[in-house]
Formats: C-alpha cells, sequence, structure tokens
C-alpha cells in the first residue's frame, strides 16, 4: 500500500482521500479503525459494584439463562452488551466467536484439541475449555492456518 501526507496549512482538518481498484476487507478495516469512536469501555457488575473492564483481560464472554457474562482472572461480571454488539465492536484479530452463545480472547488459549472429530475443544488461560460449534469450525481452522 502506497501512503503519501501532504502538510498543507490551509487545512483547518485532516482530509484523508484513500484511492482504490476495489473495496478489500483490509480497506473496510482500516476506514473502519480511522472512523472509530474512542476506545470501546465494558462495564460488568460483580457484588452489587460496577468495573470497567479492559479488552485485554478478558478471557472469554459467553451468554447464559438470557444474561451476558465476561471471565477475567479477577472473576465473572455480568454486562449489559449483548454479544453481537460486543463482537462487533471487539477486536476481530483477538476475539472470535467460537459458537452461538460464546467468544473467546484468542491470546488467553492455551491450546486447541482437535483430536475430536468434527469439533474443537479450546483450553482457556483460567483452566476451562469450550468447545467451538461445528458452525464457526471451518473458521478457527482458518485463523490457525489449517
Amino acid at each position: 500500500m502506497k501512503v503519501e501526507i501532504h502538510i498543507d496549512p490551509s487545512y483547518t482538518e485532516p482530509e484523508l482521500i484513500l484511492r482504490t481498484a476495489a473495496m478489500t476487507r483490509e480497506l473496510s478495516d482500516l476506514v473502519r479503525t480511522l472512523s472509530e469512536d474512542p476506545p470501546l469501555l465494558i462495564t460488568g457488575s460483580q457484588y452489587d459494584r460496577i468495573e470497567l473492564l479492559e479488552p485485554a483481560d478478558l478471557i472469554r464472554i459467553y451468554a447464559a439463562s438470557g444474561k451476558v457474562f465476561a471471565v477475567t482472572a479477577k472473576g465473572e461480571y455480568q454486562l449489559r452488551l449483548r454479544l453481537y454488539e460486543l463482537e462487533e465492536q471487539l477486536d476481530r484479530h483477538q476475539f472470535v466467536r467460537i459458537s452461538h452463545s460464546e467468544i473467546i480472547h484468542l491470546k488467553k488459549v492455551e491450546s486447541f484439541d482437535l483430536s475430536l472429530t468434527g469439533t474443537i475443544c479450546v483450553r482457556l488461560s483460567d483452566g476451562t475449555a469450550s468447545f467451538v460449534s461445528r458452525r464457526y469450525v471451518a473458521k478457527i481452522k482458518k485463523i490457525l492456518g489449517l
């Protein structure tokens, strides 16, 4: 990708012009990153307290009994956001959906066990094991380069 920067004092605010033959996923990601709002703030409640959760601290996010929970090394928090909202806002290079009800942080994965036929067992840094549903197996294998 060719990048040029022209500094001109007559401009009152930055302007970005992108010229391309076709829109690619990389360019879409770049445009989204440049036009994003400030970093995502995730609030979770635990023991009648609300805490700010850093995305880097999240191990897994899952839905159960109509509620959404986030797991960190400090414990489990109930979230107000829905899984699809979190999936849209979290970095797709670090967080991946593995089933209808769960998103995992790839940097918190200890291992992937592919020995089970048709599914993948994911061992996370907190000691839990989750299973990739059949619908998401191809996506995980692509991420793993398999």
